[in-house]
């Protein structure tokens, strides 16, 4: 499997219906990957794969509830749609605040099921977006000594080089020293890039 395609993994422990949605999903260079229980779907899935997952709330052993948990708990950023013949609002509540793109009620439309896929994906291609910018910016922050660090983070909060130098207790020239060497291994532009990056890295609110 390629891990940049976009795949539409199908989690359900019912053969007929891991059939049923594959033939819904037909749309134009989507790959459907089935799995018939949560286990199955955990031991074969790649990092970084785009797309979304259909899992089924109430499976033997692992329930969907529980693989979405594991997912979040692993850092996979698939978009879930979750799928049940059972479904109620407390528990559709419940998956809608961990995180789930929708909650649909078997027998589900191609109509719905298709919308629903379209509004995962796109989510999925921002996700994996953000976090390609946050492990950039980790990379770039990363070549920081603790010093240029605390000059950075005082530099991106608006204060100036009298302030830092005081703060820090060191010299006007050291902390101008520090900038320079902050923008040249960030490859910062100038001082609202470097917040970008900083804020990227996850280093501010």
């Amino acid at each position: 499997m390629n891990a940049n395609s976009t795949t539409i993994f199908i989690v359900d422990d019912d053969p007929a219906i891991r059939d049923a949605l594959s033939l819904m999903i037909d749309l134009d260079n989507v790959a459907v990957q089935t799995y018939d229980s949560a286990e199955a779907f955990l031991s074969q899935y790649q990092p970084e794969c785009r797309g979304c997952a259909i899992i089924d709330i109430r499976m033997p052993g692992m329930s969907g509830l529980d693989l979405h948990k594991a997912m979040l708990a692993r850092h996979i950023l698939l978009p879930v749609i979750f799928l049940t013949g059972h479904g109620d609002i407390p528990m559709s509540v419940q998956v809608m605040k961990a995180g789930a793109v929708d909650f649909l009620t078997k027998p589900v439309t191609r109509e719905k099921l298709l919308s629903s896929v379209k509004a995962a994906i796109q989510k999925s291609e921002l996700v994996l977006s953000e976090n390609s910018h946050h492990l950039e910016a980790l990379s770039r922050l990363a070549e920081l000594t603790d010093r240029e660090r605390d000059v950075m983070l005082l530099a991106v909060q608006g204060h100036t080089n009298k302030h830092i130098a005081r703060e820090l207790g060191i010299s006007h020239r050291t902390v101008e020293i520090h900038k320079s060497k902050i923008m040249h291994k960030t490859g910062a532009t100038n001082l609202l890039d470097l917040a970008r990056i900083v804020h990227e890295g996850g280093l501010t609110s």
